[in-house]
């Protein structure tokens, strides 16, 4: 399978190569950032903050609270769940569960205060009172309004100082379409309520005018995804459409009034498809000609270089240019801890020097194709400001070309320090509501106490200048030694023209014989990204490939050989109630009969069969079901009714099975002695017998899988009875046994239906493991069945394994985050129409949230698109 782009791009320094028109002197550059850098940092030191000042005390308070690693963590769960705390009571008592067990680490004062403040006690009433207007108030220093009025103000005050502003709507987490449309308003709103007001204020030239003409004075930053409830990559043909519909609302709007629309980035998921919205929607007649418009690019990913040199050439089409706002990346921890979870590789880079010389890499691209791609340095980091002045003054770019970016509520003294040298400041500044806020405030407090923050090190623990304005470079022996010994074979690095860039060719080393059927060594396969194109182009083939084969029939299969039968069981889409996608033979009471012979023909085989062997035979299954991934998912959309992510996760599932079963026979069934004093004792498991497994059809492929290959590596044979609805799944996974050339009769295909096909499989006296997945009323009739038979092939009781459905509920805690509580039940409700085993039946709110969480849940729910397949109906409870 492809991946994306993961090549690693790290600057030593300026490329000499030809940048633009003009060719950089790394040497001469670098001179220049040091000159520039020690005038920044010399003027930055002129404005020290007072302690005089609530800045002051709002930066040590936190500096303080924060230089504990396990007290911050405790500290920002506090902050970020504080809006929601419905009293001072509830407040005290998330205080003590959140500080409590860091208490021996926190400041002296601070313990104590949280020690004596009970519930009910004038201490406790007043440490409550204090904690919210504190946090409230900090959160007031990097959020410059909530309404219109506080916004204009705001940002009358900023231009008094010199700066322009870029404002950005807290809460862009949308559930519904209601949401998105109310998104949509409150820009619109905006826009209307305050351009004509800024628009008529005096012209202050450095901030209103470039060297093009007049800029707009109003400007917003919006997010794409806010625009649409189900901004979704792998539909990204119909997210477009939506996304679009309302962005041109916002760019007809800014037109009226002079605005200028930036398009903000986010996780790295949803990176793809916003750049193809913003430049499809740019190339279309009414917009192609729009200058006032421009977007984030993030140069902490892998994919940066590629993603701004598209950027160009696609700019260069265009004809008119467009602003890029350059930033490093909010969501490193996001990105690091959601590609570890999945098993993707990392699209960020991990150390910071990295994500530092691409911003400075890419700073240089952008600043020399000024034409095409107007530079908007965003960064407070004054090795980064510096470069970017630098690389500006050797192309000779003049001031008002480039603009430099910074956060509200952050870095006042380099502010000025860039404003005095004559440069255009932007402020980058969110508003709105401070419940939604919250998150923005603890990323931007996790900024300000990072070990790698450049405002804490430059400002709060006085690094040396020398290091700050060092240049981004590996630490040596970094890139080699950092690898493991088996990888280093592949680097290929290269010094050319300054530049110093390591690839390491992306494939698949084969595992260590001795240690890849380890338990230890497992890891679950990654599911399918189809945020990259080439995955969902491989999907959307494999679809149209399978409905090639529509019609197919599948045939029982005993003892190794084909049986087909006159009677079919026609398997429909249930998506499509009239597209057939194939047929399948019915086993009757006679197959079963014939069936359990051929198994326990070759039971003794099987069993004598070394159990690493026998798990080398699923090690090839799997290896089989990834080669055919996308095929065997999509026979699971046309046939179960998944969509795409559930589908490719059915697959992967099925893999796991494979491999996890593999492993841990080998350990669990290995011959063990049994220490008892005076005797030599060996323990060993032997395999119970014929296993009939009777599977269900909402996991058509992992169930089945799971069932058959845990009976098979404890080397028992197996008959699989599929569900009827989807029988040629299961002829799939059959293909796939034969295909590793699993012994003839160890694996049987018995499609039928369950009171016939399944019921004989249950009663028959030569079968001894009946595995079951579906619902309890036939699980415990199972059980009842198996506790009473015994007969000549088998005179012990039969064994059941029967997983059985229930009801599973979601608890929504009255702290809960209200975005995430409404989309994970929203999910696992009707997520596959709500037909799986861990779905959501019901939902228990707290009173306090009750009314809010449920509001939501229903406009998110009228949000969804309901094919003809199965409705699912949660239950919500008080």
């Amino acid at each position: 399978m492809s991946t994306r782009t993961q090549g690693a791009h790290h600057a030593e320094k300026v490329d000499a190569a030809s940048v633009g028109k003009v060719a950089l002197d790394p040497e001469v550059v670098e001179a220049a950032i040091q000159r520039i850098g020690r005038e920044l940092f010399e003027h930055i030191s002129r404005a020290p903050a007072s302690p005089l000042t609530r800045q002051w005390w709002d930066d040590h308070l936190v500096e303080w609270t924060t230089s504990d690693p396990a007290v911050k963590n405790q500290l920002f769960r506090f902050i970020d769940v504080l809006p929601m705390l419905a009293d001072d009571r509830a407040v005290l008592a998330h205080l003590h569960e959140y500080l409590d067990p860091v208490a021996q680490q926190m400041p002296t004062a601070m313990r104590m205060a949280i020690s004596v403040a009970r519930p009910g006690s004038l201490t406790g009433r007043a440490l409550a009172i204090a904690a919210r207007r504190n946090v409230l108030a900090y959160a007031h220093r990097f959020i410059a309004g909530t309404s219109a009025a506080e916004v204009l103000e705001t940002a009358a005050a900023e231009r008094r100082m010199g700066r322009a502003f870029t404002l950005d709507r807290l809460g862009e987490a949308v559930t519904s379409d209601v949401e998105a449309d109310a998104y949509l308003a409150s820009y619109l709103e905006l826009i209307e309520a305050v351009a004509p007001r800024v628009n008529a204020w005096p012209e202050q030239p450095r901030l209103d005018r470039d060297s093009r003409g007049p800029m707009p004075r109003m400007n917003v930053s919006v997010k794409l995804s806010a625009l649409d409830a189900h901004f979704n990559p792998t539909d990204a043909a119909g997210t477009a459409r939506r996304v679009k519909a309302r962005l041109r609302e916002l760019l007809r709007c800014a037109a009226r009034h002079r605005a200028h629309v930036h398009v903000d980035m986010e996780s790295y998921s949803t990176k793809d498809l916003t750049l193809a919205i913003f430049r499809d929607i740019l190339l279309e007649a009414e917009f192609r000609d729009t200058p006032h418009v421009g977007i984030v690019l993030q140069c902490y990913l892998k994919d940066a270089e590629r993603d701004i040199a598209e950027l160009v050439d696609w700019a260069r089409h265009r004809g008119t240019p467009i602003w890029v706002r350059l930033v490093k990346g909010a969501y490193w921890d996001y990105e690091m801890a959601h590609a570890r979870a999945v098993g993707w590789p990392v699209p960020v880079f991990q150390q910071k020097w990295q994500s530092d010389a691409t911003f400075e890499s890419q700073c240089r691209t952008v600043m020399a194709n000024a034409e095409f791609l107007r530079p908007a340095i965003a960064s407070h980091n004054v090795r980064s400001l510096a470069h970017a002045l630098a690389v500006a003054e050797q192309l000779g770019l003049p001031h008002d070309d480039f603009e430099i970016q910074m956060l509200y509520g952050m870095g006042d003294a380099e502010k000025q320090a860039i404003i005095d040298r004559g440069h255009r400041l932007r402020i980058y500044m969110p508003f709105g509501e401070l419940i939604p806020g919250m998150a923005y405030l603890v990323r931007r407090l996790l900024e300000n106490t990072s070990n790698d923050s450049f405002l804490k090190a430059g400002f709060h623990d006085n690094a040396p200048v020398d290091k700050l304005l060092a240049r981004p470079l590996a630490p040596p022996a970094l890139v080699e030694s950092a690898l493991p010994e088996t990888a280093r074979g592949f680097i290929n690095a290269v010094r050319d023209n300054g530049s110093f860039r390591v690839a390491a060719a992306e494939q698949t080393l084969s595992p260590n014989p001795e240690t890849a059927m380890s338990p230890q060594s497992f890891t679950n396969e990654p599911p399918t990204d189809f945020a990259v194109t080439d995955h969902r182009s491989a999907m959307s083939a494999a679809l149209w490939r399978t409905v090639e084969q529509f019609g197919r029939h599948a045939p029982l299969v005993i003892a190794g050989r084909d049986v087909d039968t006159a009677a079919r069981i026609e398997s429909l889409n249930p998506s499509h109630h009239r597209q057939v996608v194939g047929t399948s033979s019915v086993a009757d009471v006679a197959h079963v009969d014939e069936a359990v012979v051929a198994a326990r023909r070759a039971l003794p085989g099987w069993a004598r069969l070394d159990v690493g062997r026998r798990g080398q035979y699923l090690w090839a299954a799997a290896e089989r079901m990834r080669t055919r991934r996308f095929e065997l998912a999509a026979w699971i959309v046309h046939e179960s009714g998944k969509g795409w992510i559930e589908a490719d996760a059915d697959v992967a599932e099925a893999i796991d099975f494979c491999e996890y079963y593999a492993r841990q026979a080998v350990e669990l069934l290995a011959p063990r002695r049994v220490a008892v004093p005076g005797e030599t004792n060996q323990l060993t498991r032997d395999p119970r017998g014929v296993a009939a497994v009777i599977a269900p059809w909402n996991f058509p492929l992992a169930i089945l899988t799971g069932m058959t290959v845990g009976a098979l590596v404890a080397g028992n044979p197996v008959i699989m009875k599929p569900a009827e609805q989807t029988p040629l799944v299961a002829a799939e996974l059959m293909q796939i046994f034969r295909d590793v050339d699993l012994p003839a009769g160890v694996v049987q295909y018995l499609p039928g239906v369950g009171e016939t096909t399944g019921a004989a499989l249950a009663a028959h006296e030569g079968v001894d493991v009946i595995a079951f997945t579906g619902s309890r009323q036939v699980g415990m009739s199972l059980y009842r069945q198996g506790a009473e038979q015994s007969g000549t092939l088998r005179p012990s009781i039969k064994h059941v394994v029967a997983e059985m459905g229930g009801k599973n509920a979601i608890i929504v805690d009255a702290d809960a985050d209200l975005d995430e509580a409404v989309l994970g039940v929203m999910h696992s409700a009707f997520g596959f129409q709500g037909q799986k085993c861990s779905a959501c039946s019901r939902a228990i709110v707290l009173a306090h949230v009750y009314d809010r969480f449920l509001e939501r849940l229903v406009e998110a729910t009228r949000s969804i698109t309901v094919a003809p397949a199965e409705d699912p109906v949660p239950c919500l409870v008080r």
